[in-house]
């Protein structure tokens, strides 16, 4: 009988002696911890706590020096069992007692039987064909030398520390596979991690580590079936039946399943129905139950239940975030700890130990690194990218843990040499990122070379192309879009359509090639200056890095999921109806790494301008019906009286966006839907643009935007210049030394969490008096376009603009009545006509300090306002918000070198 079936027999055998229990509970006097036959769910459940309670924490502290999760997992367990909390007198009897170890014992087989599904799901042998020489030859050297120096090491470590009632062949296999594995899920997570999976570097590591991954498990299996077989004739008929039942599920079975998968429509949804996911469950589940019997652990039939997974239109990737959470936060924790409790490093209590334990991790790194490395090296990589392939194949992690709870299990190991064993898997993950950063750091890294079949690189024939640089004119004509979220596309799709002109080519369509857009470019740029240019958008989908499966696979398939990503393919939709130029790309990494990405992107595309859409709020329904009244049956529901809550308030995106103002080294726009977007693009809708003119670098950014936005015949503009008439005490600021002086402000939330504020240099005399020169050169160059030579198409924006000046005390209170005044006269008009309001952050050399007139505003209009709110959009545009203004918002940054200092 397999292990998997007698834990079965051991949980159904205490099961049926279950009696009636006490009904009372702990009123009646009864102990939750005091182990139960009759009710062991209470015990469970205290232990299930204490195990996530562990990993979690651990995680989190872990995760800050981009550790991996399955060495918290790791420490947690070691730290539950014998080694620390098992010292404590009596903590093992009573939270984790020998009795109740069959129904831990069963959980964590069923999580570790699913976690193995995901394992072969997340292989995808498409992969292979990627740089298959190099990567065979890595794959080769990383297995072969690593097999035969582990089998040499076992024979040390048999002489000194294992029992002779252990075969000396099965142990060798054993410790062979044990040094020879590489941990390809951690290996995944940390080529994510390090932005490595799309790198040539990352491609060779994970094709050699599907290769070792695959090997490594059929050893692992056949050692398994030799021990557990009683003679060599039956060892024989396990294997065979093991060949037999692989062919027999990789072929009949997983044509079967394709089948199915299209027939119910899973396949071309993307996502399984429920009859396939319960069809998937059963597959697991028999599969793992048939190696069992047959003498092979149950976890090789769910690894190789995972490999007839369809990786189509995202199948794969639904399937996995379906069962992922419940398996890495609740099963996986549970297996570890039982390992844990299996971990005693009290037994390492001499030098001998010690120095094995040494030479058991110098022999596991370097039969790794050595031929991997070298191997990489011969194919003609750098010592760098050589090195970073060496160091991230010697990874082990989770698959080593499990190798070797096999081998426990097995009686293979004994305590003594499992715990060494444990501490060489702890080690080499440990150092793997690290070693990693250290011989491939970014700043070395360079995408557009290609290595891999010989000793000369070449250039990536695509990056070698001479780039033309931009052409100099004041408007911008393309545009990096950042969309993060399905709920950005109603922004994004209503600035969108701001850009396009009147006058764009009626040829150019979303998903042109690079020839025909460089062709277009060429063309743009030779024609006369009365010609509207083309606005090309560079849209970059960005999606989390999380620790779950999914983020890993869609990272692995982000080629493919571009073309399936309902976002852009909703947004590439639109720009082809509307003939917008339109390239995508797709980007898995942590959030906390947005900014840099969006920054790089902007880089690397040439991009003039990144867009960030802010989309609103949530919308809740405010229901002002009689409840006697009888229940209209049909009801629109945009009809309906409804309430936004204000997104600005978002202390978490407030601070992605102000990571995304300093560090993007272009013009950076923050589109705020507060209400524009729907009905914006309805027949015969217009946009009447208002830009409260105070100076500054970013408001002649924000002047120079609104003409060119003009050019559409059905936008319209209204630009003021404020001057301000009295100082007094407005020239005192909101913002002293970075911090926000809220004591001084009823109405900003002093609580709100906000990181530090991003406001540049001051004016000295020399750049004052250049920046108000700039300031006046540009609204003379724009009021009075006859004393200019002007393109044609500027000439007719500036016909839609009405320009005024005004004098104010206060100028914040005279530029939140004048966008009231402006809204007020779009709703009384006969056509639809919809604000939006411009306006220049102006954290960085504002004409203006508004800071005292914003506190003293959001005081009259008793709102309350996020601390994070001016910090993020600016005083103008913080007032609009205070004043709970019915306009978009467009806030505009012009682009600035500033050190990491300014954080």
């Amino acid at each position: 009988m397999g292990e998997f079936a007698q834990q079965l027999s051991s949980v159904a055998s205490s099961l049926a002696r279950r009696a009636a229990a006490e009904q009372g509970g702990v009123i009646s006097g009864d102990i939750p911890t005091h182990w139960n036959p009759n009710n062991p769910f209470r015990l469970w459940v205290i232990q299930v706590v204490i195990i996530i309670a562990f990993s979690q924490i651990l995680a989190l502290g872990l995760g800050r020096i981009r550790q991996p999760r399955v060495i918290a997992e790791v420490i947690g367990g070691i730290l539950l069992g014998p080694t620390v909390m098992g010292r404590i007198p009596h903590f093992k009897d009573t939270i984790f007692p020998q009795d109740s170890m069959a129904t831990l014992n069963l959980t964590a087989t069923v999580g570790l039987i699913l976690f193995l599904f995901l394992v072969g799901l997340e292989i995808d042998t498409r992969l292979l064909k990627r740089s298959i020489k190099v990567s065979a030859a890595v794959s080769i050297g990383g297995l072969v030398i690593p097999l035969g120096l582990g089998a040499a090491l076992g024979v040390g470590v048999y002489r000194q520390f294992i029992s002779e009632t252990v075969n000396f062949g099965y142990f060798l296999l054993f410790t062979a596979v044990a040094i020879g594995i590489t941990a390809f899920p951690v290996l995944c997570r940390i080529l994510t991690e390090l932005k490595l999976l799309e790198t040539q570097v990352g491609v060779v590591v994970l094709s050699a580590g599907i290769g070792n991954d695959v090997i490594g498990w059929v050893l692992l299996a056949l050692t398994v079936a030799l021990v557990n077989a009683t003679e060599g004739l039956t060892a024989l008929y396990v294997l065979l039946a093991s060949i037999g039942y692989t062919i027999f599920l990789l072929y009949p079975v997983k044509w079967g399943f394709h089948w199915l998968a299209r027939r119910t429509g899973s396949l071309e949804q993307g996502s399984p129905t429920p009859f396939m996911m319960t069809v998937t469950l059963l597959v697991v589940f028999v599969s793992a139950f048939f190696t069992d019997i047959i003498g092979v652990h149950a976890i090789f039939g769910g690894f190789l239940a995972g490999l007839i997974i369809p990786h189509d239109n995202g199948f794969a990737i639904s399937l996995t975030e379906k069962i992922e959470d419940l398996v890495t936060i609740l099963f996986i924790p549970i297996y570890f700890t039982l390992s844990g409790l299996r971990t005693n490093l009290g037994l390492l209590n001499d030098g001998i130990t010690w120095g094995y334990i040494i030479i058991i991790c110098l022999v596991a790194f370097f039969s790794k690194f050595i031929p991997c490395a070298g191997a990489a090296y011969a194919f003609g990589f750098p010592w760098r990218e050589a090195g970073a392939i060496g160091s991230l194949m010697s990874c082990k992690g989770l698959v080593e843990l499990i190798v070797l709870n096999i081998g426990l299990q097995a009686n293979i190991l004994d305590d003594r040499t499992f715990s060494m064993f444990v501490v060489h898997a702890i080690v080499l993950t440990f150092v793997t990122t690290p070693l990693t950063l250290l011989f491939y750091p970014p700043k070395h890294r360079n995408p557009n070379v290609i290595y891999g079949s010989g000793r000369k690189a070449r250039q990536d024939p695509e990056s070698s192309q001479e780039k033309s640089s931009p052409v100099e004119t004041d408007f911008r004509t393309k545009f990096a879009l950042v969309l993060d979220k399905v709920e950005q596309l109603p922004p994004a799709l209503a600035l969108s359509q701001l850009l396009i002109s009147d006058g764009a080519s009626s040829t150019t369509a979303s998903g042109a090639s690079a020839d025909s857009l460089k062709e277009k470019e060429a063309l743009d740029a030779s024609s006369s200056p009365s010609t509207p240019r083309t606005v090309t958008i560079d849209a970059l989908r960005l999606i989390e890095l999380t620790n779950r499966t999914s983020a890993v696979i869609k990272s692995q398939e982000a080629d493919a999921l571009v073309y399936n990503d309902p976002i852009i393919s909703t947004y590439s939709t639109f720009a082809s109806l509307n003939n917008l130029s339109v390239s995508a790309s797709l980007s898995v990494v942590n959030y906390d790494e947005f900014p840099e990405s969006i920054a790089e992107h902007a880089a690397n595309s040439e991009s003039q301008m990144v867009i960030l859409p802010w989309a609103r709020g949530t919308t809740s329904i405010l229901d002002t019906d009689n409840g006697d009244a009888p229940l209209r049956q049909n009801r629109n529901p945009f009809d309906r009286k409804t309430a936004t809550q204000d997104q600005t308030g978002s202390a978490v995106y407030s601070e992605f966006v102000r990571s995304v103002f300093l560090r993007s080294p272009k013009d950076v726009a923050v589109f705020v839907d507060r209400g524009a977007s729907i009905g914006s693009a309805a027949a015969g809708a217009r946009q009447h643009l208002v830009l409260p003119f105070f100076g500054g670098p970013d408001d002649r950014l924000a002047l120079t935007f609104l003409v060119q936005l003009c050019a559409r015949a059905s936008v319209k503009a209204t630009v003021v210049k404020i001057e301000k008439n009295d100082a007094g005490d407005d020239r005192e600021s909101l913002v002293h030394d970075g911090k926000v002086d809220s004591e001084a402000v009823p109405g900003i939330n002093a609580l709100t969490v906000a990181a530090a504020d991003t406001v540049y240099g001051a004016f000295n005399t020399q750049t004052r008096l250049a920046s108000d020169t700039a300031d006046n050169l540009i609204w003379e160059k724009y009021t009075n376009p006859d004393s200019h030579s002007l393109p044609a198409s500027v000439r007719s924006a500036l016909k839609r603009i009405t320009f005024s000046t005004k004098s104010s005390a206060k100028p914040l209170h005279t530029a939140v009545e004048l966008v009231k005044a402006e809204i007020t006269a779009a709703s009384s008009t006969s056509s639809p006509t919809k604000v939006i309001v411009l306006v220049g952050r102006s954290r960085r050399m504002a004409a203006e300090p508004l800071g005292a007139e914003l506190r003293s505003l959001v005081a009259t209009v008793g709102a309350q306002l996020a601390g994070s709110v001016p910090k993020t959009i600016g005083d103008v545009g913080a007032a609009f918000v205070a004043s709970n203004v019915d306009a978009s918002l467009f806030v505009l940054q012009a682009a600035v070198a500033v050190p990491d200092e300014a954080l």
